[in-house]
């Protein structure tokens, strides 16, 4: 196919109605586009079938992970390039890119240049997905069985896998950045003993952690503050390898990890929960349930920090969709809400919200340093999940990195008491301080 890369270029601009912002490099060895601008790098045909057949995010996705599209130059700049001209975060409107391809095929001379396409191409057969990508669920959302699938989708990789990009904290969620200049291991560190604080733990209280990934919270917890904690996960892999740091930091006594929904918990009131990075797995039909959960869970006068990333709000909330990319790939079935949802329904189970802190920008920076450690172990993360896998995680972390420091999506800690009726919360005066 001569030059390939111009009328692809071509076409993507009367598609989109605008000049591409990023060069095109072709199975041809052709190119085009802006100079030192970031390159698309079309390697076979077979990622232009993927677009042809699925338009827009979903097909971009595939392409990546099966390495038929790869990026030439910085992530984050293309990714910051496309994401207004792709996935179009920030508007009510839940899958625009979609629209406009419509309104441009209606034109005869898009039509001319995608039928001259089809013709070059190769076979006309939408090509197979990536195995990295989930497979379609059935049934209601939310069930307890189809939320175990899901978590084990995403978390059942390989702890060794986690290791590379998490480091030795084996902390899954935003960490919190005191100085610029901290490590990603101080920050998760600091994150975890703020949590604490703002929990207010004591020695010997009961604390669930839901969610509890690889017991980093729970083990800080029983170490530093000497209470008794319960987390729970629905990961077997990150059961297994919480339970063994447990034993190896001599805190088996204090700390018991089950594999289990907090939908199943029975041996309550726990004097404090933490539930750090796993509200968004829950849903919108099913949150009401979760607050009304944790807050049976709690002792009167007991907190609860409820640490969640959350989107902007949608003039039509009913739009509102999760990505395709995101869906199949990363997180099935999760769905984020906007924070001033979250506070509504905790305060709708009865929890007295005090304090909420917005910190998404320690996310951006989280982020990064999880890219930095995939990118300098890649060799071994390919061996250890697959070359799908990790290009995978490398999209999702530097697109979500993107996504909070442009804030299209946010990360609260949500700080609430189940006050007692007398109405005494334990609360001190200037919450802030974070010592009572």
């Amino acid at each position: 196919m001569a030059d390939a890369a111009g009328r692809l270029t071509k076409l993507a601009e009367e598609v989109l109605g605008t000049p591409l912002p990023v060069r095109i490099r072709a199975w041809d060895r052709s190119e085009s586009g802006p100079p030192g601008a970031p390159t698309l790098v079309f390697r076979n045909r077979r990622a232009l079938r993927r677009l042809l057949f699925k338009p827009g995010e979903l097909g971009l996705a595939r392409a990546w992970v099966a390495g038929d599209l790869d990026v030439d130059g910085d992530l984050y700049d293309a990714l910051d390039l496309l994401a207004g001209l792709v996935w179009e975060r920030g508007t009510d409107a839940p899958k625009p890119q979609r629209a406009a391809v419509l309104r441009a095929l209606a034109r005869p001379e898009v039509r001319r240049a995608v039928r001259e396409l089809l013709t070059l191409v190769g076979a006309p057969v939408p090509p197979a997905p990536p195995a990295e990508e989930a497979r379609r669920r059935r049934g209601p959302l939310h069930t307890l069985l189809r939320d175990k699938e899901a978590i084990s989708h995403h978390y059942d990789v390989g702890n060794d896998f986690y290791e590379l990009v998490l480091g030795p904290s084996m902390v899954y969620s935003c960490a919190y950045w005191q100085a610029p200049d901290a490590t990603l291991e101080d920050a998760q560190r600091d994150k975890l003993d703020l949590i604490c604080r703002k929990l207010a733990l004591k020695e010997d209280q009961r604390l669930l952690d839901v969610g509890c990934g690889w017991g980093s919270m729970v083990l800080h917890a029983a170490r530093e503050y000497g209470v008794r904690a319960v987390g729970i996960t629905l990961s077997e892999e990150q059961a297994t390898y919480a339970r063994k740091r447990i034993a190896e930091a001599g805190l088996a006594d204090r700390v018991e990890i089950r594999v289990q929904d907090y939908r199943e918990i029975k041996d309550e009131p726990f004097d404090a929960i933490s539930s750090v990075g796993m509200a968004e797995h829950v849903g919108r039909t099913r949150y009401a349930e979760y607050a009304d959960a944790l807050f049976a869970l709690l002792r009167p006068g007991g907190r609860l920090l409820n640490h969640q990333i959350a989107r902007r709000p949608l003039a039509d909330e009913e739009a509102y969709q999760v990505d395709d990319f995101i869906d199949r790939y990363v997180f099935p079935d999760g769905e984020l809400a906007p924070v001033g949802r979250t506070v509504a329904q905790l305060e709708e189970a009865g929890f007295e919200v005090r304090d909420v802190e917005a910190i998404r920008e320690h996310y951006a920076l989280t982020l990064r340093s999880w890219v930095a450690n995939l990118e300098r172990h890649w060799d071994a993360a390919v061996r250890l999940t697959s070359p799908g896998r990790a290009r995978v995680w490398r999209l999702y972390m530097a697109a979500s990195a993107l996504s909070f420091e442009r804030n299209r999506i946010g990360v609260n800690q949500v700080l609430a008491v189940r006050t007692p009726e007398p109405g005494a919360s334990g609360m001190p005066l200037r919450a802030r301080t974070w010592t009572g």
